[in-house]
């Protein structure tokens, strides 16, 4: 899997956002200076690029320029303060992709972190597809082989959250807070219960298991 490059200094805020994109299923590159996130963008593939601009040794606007004068069209989700609006006029005529205000909630954080990755794989409409089964959440409609499925809202959700996350595997307790939003009172075989659901309207191959782990729609990345 293409890891993110999260570009913070700030310690404890990386930590926390790290955090936050590992259950959302990324695998997650620290670099914590300008410097060093040149280095490691020059050095690696990455999927995107979280970019705080208040940085030692340079700004987040240099990592970003010295990225887009190589032509490198990795995506740049740049991080700024709410007072920093001519930073944001600034990164995003230097060629960010988008940009999110501190404080954020890192639900926004990843939402804008997977729309700005779709649409650098040229998904525009974030319509998701496996084999012959189509989720279009614009519609809320899910497809198999032409035919509408009918599916409750959890289960909706759930084959939503393994649907964005193609590829990878999605823990159970990730999934249950994609799902149910955090809410500790859920019973442990939840999850569970939905994916065998899914399973019997969507074929039972469709979802792996993975033992210790969780579950994975789609081939490894």
């Amino acid at each position: 899997m293409t890891p993110i490059l999260l570009v913070e200094d700030d310690r404890m805020l990386g930590d926390a956002v790290a955090a936050a994109l590992r259950q959302d299923g990324w695998e997650v590159a620290r670099a914590e200076d300008a410097g060093a996130a040149k280095t490691a963008l020059i050095d690696h593939a990455f999927a995107a690029v979280l970019l705080d601009l208040g940085l030692p040794r340079g700004s987040g606007l240099d990592v970003l320029n010295a990225l887009r004068q190589r032509y490198d069209t990795t995506p740049v989700l740049i991080v700024t303060a709410r007072d920093q609006l001519s930073d944001r006029v600034r990164g995003l005529d230097a060629g960010a992709d988008d940009y999110i205000v501190k404080p954020f909630q890192t639900d926004e954080l990843c939402a804008r972190l997977r729309a700005v990755v779709r649409r650098s794989q040229g998904r525009v409409a974030p319509v998701l597809s496996y084999r012959d089964v189509v989720l279009d959440p614009a519609a809320r409609l899910v497809t198999r082989g032409g035919q509408a499925v009918k599916l409750g809202v959890h289960e909706y959700r759930t084959l939503m959250a393994l649907m964005e996350r193609q590829g990878r595997v999605v823990a159970r307790d990730a999934l249950e807070s994609l799902v149910y939003g955090g809410d500790g009172t859920i019973e442990s075989n939840t999850i569970a219960v939905y994916i065998h659901q899914l399973r019997r309207k969507l074929g039972e191959d469709f979802i792996t298991t993975v033992h210790g782990f969780g579950y994975r729609v789609g081939e490894v990345e």
